[in-house]
């Protein structure tokens, strides 16, 4: 009989130690010093000093909001490869990002939301249960799925984690919250002109340029990358162009507009069998299945054309007041060869938002903060489905129409007590629903299938926090989650050919988490004489349960749920900054992920009259350790001359449920060398140059695999998906300040 594992002993220690070590940093609490907090920002990639962040729907000190965030600056992802967010993300606890091919196309995991966005089914390119922003505007899809065509970490200014649940603010798919802000933090024009080249034919050309304007600042980004891909198979190309304007309106008025275009492609290598991986990890898929032929025989591939054009819009009304307003419009043609289907996908995004704020004054010693909001967002269009000829478009068999609408509303209430102590209640009531048409069937006998449903909850949220000082918080919160399928995973299963008989899978509901938490944010600065001058750290333990969690089948194809799913873990960064410009920065995730009531009938567990209970078994797809860490020398010598050394390690995880199948862990070393600063002309012209290697042992792993893969005709799953040997990476930036 399967019985629930108890906590690994690791993780009991780690939270007795979290316990015994709190009344040792509050004791050497000091106050930060201007000066020095700037200073440690810079050179941290926890950015927890007095930071204002916003991704909590209002600008906050991060040590006032009773949430995990991390923080990146513009510094910290400036000497990124460009290809996929992992290269930043992977260095913030809690985070698992995870590049599939080495291109854009990354799998996202938070706390194990986003863990069953691998497989096949329209999983490629996307991301599942994280949130993605782009200033402040959603990125992701009311279904819930974000795409990264829009992306690019390397021109960015900054981004902030939501590593808590924020579904009480964010609404549907909101596990986490990843918040991309453009760079506008420049005082006079400036000019810049990137070149990146590396192995397997990567090159990436990147101009950006900004401005004041009156009274705001214009901004604008133009590239270009391209690679042969290391794998057969997986040459990728992209060409993102990024503009925006923000001013103020008068002394009360804040207006941003920003503008952004993409055309990206990129094919898709599939996954290996273990034997394969072993055999040769630079192969594309080549188990010839009856119902999948391989990747490169159908060429499986996607091409998109997307834009989006966002703007908000924010008044004071007085020092008390204030409203905002948000509206943005994306349409999109989305082009796939998948599945021995020819795809084309025409859709328009549009949504926006208002919040309202008030602040009081209850008395000298205590402020309330009230906010209301209302959020919509709509996703419809058109698919057209073709036969597949040699990878092309065939004669059509499919014509459908799939329309998601969201409408969410929420309210939150925040009480602070003398600026140290604060308490927030919050609800939030979302409603998602989907439409199906149908309006060609290539069969004349196949009933055209019309379909609509709706998924509604209210979400709760508590939060608490009390400031030791300006740089010392500690948290607790408590909250629901909501997260709705996504549109391709409501498709009924073939078994018995249910997909003739429904055009959404009448089995699935909306999944439902809830979500203890306990943190505590800390600048701890020392002696600035001696070896250790600041000691930053962020440490967060969480417990979640989620009810109706969804299952991946047969690689994506069809979906169902898990009764209760139990997560818990610990998660920790911390950045020491020591004399003669020496840096130790590291993240460490270590949680224990467990079906507590899941059970599959003999219909999809193929053995007629029977069925398995997987309670206790580890969830498929989620490891339940992962880390990172870096030593930095930055010695202050010409030209900002500094050198970095990384080691990145992901444990051994289960692959299917029935935990038969595991992706083997790795650590890999990666290095980088440059210069910051080389001033060439006045100190206008300057150069930014570096050379990274990443996999230094050019080490095989499996980056990422398939959740409840297929099997082939031996019996072996098909699930591992290759990480990049090693590649050199080198890039020159010249920028010129006017």
């Amino acid at each position: 009989m399967l019985k629930t594992r108890p906590i690994p002993h690791t993780i009991a220690r780690t939270l007795l130690a979290f316990v015994l070590l709190q009344p040792y940093a509050f004791s050497q609490q000091k106050e930060m010093p201007g000066p020095e907090a700037e200073k440690s920002r810079q050179d941290t990639v926890y950015a927890v000093g007095e930071v204002v962040v916003t991704a909590a729907r209002r600008a906050s000190s991060v040590f006032e909001v009773p949430l995990a965030i991390s923080v990146l600056e513009r510094r910290e992802m400036s000497y990124l490869r460009g290809g996929g967010i992992d290269e930043a993300l992977r260095g913030i606890p809690g985070v698992l990002a995870q590049s599939r091919a080495g291109s854009q196309d990354v799998k996202l995991t938070i706390r194990g939301f986003g863990a069953r966005a691998a497989g096949e089914r329209s999983n490629a390119g996307t991301s599942r249960g994280v949130r993605v922003l782009l200033d402040g505007i959603p990125e992701t899809e009311p279904d819930g799925r974000t795409s990264f065509d829009l992306i690019d970490l390397s021109s960015a200014g900054r981004v902030e984690i939501i590593r808590s649940n924020a579904s009480a603010l964010w609404g549907n798919a909101a596990g986490g919250v990843v918040n991309i802000m453009s760079y506008s933090d420049f005082a006079s024009p400036f000019a810049s002109l990137q070149t990146i080249a590396g192995s397997y034919g990567y090159g990436k050309l990147l101009v950006q340029a900004g401005a004041p304007v009156g009274a705001g600042k214009w901004f604008l980004s133009l590239g270009h990358t391209s690679s042969n891909g290391w794998r057969e198979h997986t040459r990728s190309e992209r060409t993102l162009f990024s503009t925006g304007l923000e001013s103020t309106l008068g002394e009360r008025t804040r207006l941003g507009i920003y503008l952004a275009a993409a055309a990206s492609a990129f094919r898709i290598p599939g996954p290996l069998t273990s034997s394969q991986f072993s055999q040769n990890p630079r192969q594309a898929q080549s188990d010839t299945l009856a119902y999948n032929p391989t990747f490169v025989q159908r060429d499986e591939r996607r091409v998109n054309r997307l834009g989006r054009v966002g703007i908000t819009l924010s008044h004071d009304f007085d020092p008390s007041n204030n409203l905002s307003l948000t509206a943005f419009a994306a349409p999109k043609y989305l082009q796939r060869s998948e599945r021995n289907t020819f795809r084309d996908f025409t859709r328009y995004h549009i949504g926006g938002s208002a919040l309202f704020k008030n602040s009081t004054r209850i008395s000298p010693a205590v402020r309330n903060v009230l906010q209301l909001g209302v959020d919509q967002s709509l996703q419809d269009g058109a698919i057209l489905f073709y036969s597949l000829l040699n990878g092309q478009r065939g004669s059509l068999e499919t014509d459908k129409r799939e329309g998601a609408f969201t409408f969410g509303a929420f309210i939150v209430d925040e009480i602070m007590a003398a600026d140290r102590l604060s308490i927030v209640l919050g609800a939030r009531y979302d409603k998602v629903t989907y439409t199906y048409e149908s309006f060609y069937e290539e069969d004349p006998s196949t009933p055209l299938l019309n379909d609509r449903k709706s998924f509604s909850r209210v979400t709760p949220k508590i939060g608490l926090t009390y400031r030791f000082s300006g740089a010392h918080s500690l948290y607790a919160n408590l909250g629901g989650g909501l997260e709705v399928p996504a549109g391709n995973e409501t498709n009924p299963p073939s078994t018995f050919g249910a997909d003739t008989i429904y055009a959404l899978n009448p089995l699935l509901d909306a999944s439902r988490s809830t979500t203890l938490e306990l943190g505590t944010k800390q600048i701890l600065p020392l002696s600035g004489n001696g070896l250790l001058q600041t000691l930053t750290y962020d440490i967060a333990l969480y417990w979640i349960q989620v009810r109706n969690d969804f299952i991946p089948y047969r690689g994506g194809r069809f979906y169902f749920t898990a009764g209760e799913t139990r997560r818990m873990g610990i998660e920790g960064g911390a950045s020491a900054r020591f004399a003669a410009g020496v840096s130790l920065l590291g993240a460490l995730t270590l949680s224990h992920n467990a079906y507590e009531d899941y059970r599959v009938d003999s219909i999809h567990y193929g053995k007629p009259g029977r069925s398995v209970n997987l309670a206790g078994n580890e969830v498929a797809g989620t490891p339940d350790l992962f880390y990172d860490l870096r030593l930095r020398w930055a010695p202050g010598i010409f030209g900002g001359f500094f050198a970095q050394l990384s080691l990145q390690g992901v444990g051994r995880h289960f692959a299917d449920d029935e935990n038969r199948f595991s992706v083997p862990p790795y650590t890999v070393w990666n290095g980088l060398v440059g210069f910051d600063s080389i001033h060439l002309y006045r100190n206008r012209l300057l150069a930014r140059v570096s050379i990274a290697v990443h996999n230094i042992g050019n080490r095989i792993y499996a980056a990422s695999g398939w959740v409840n893969p297929d099997l082939n005709a031996l019996g072996e799953p098909i699930y591992l998906e290759p990480g990049l040997p090693r590649t050199v990476v080198a890039s020159v930036t010249l920028s010129w300040d006017f």
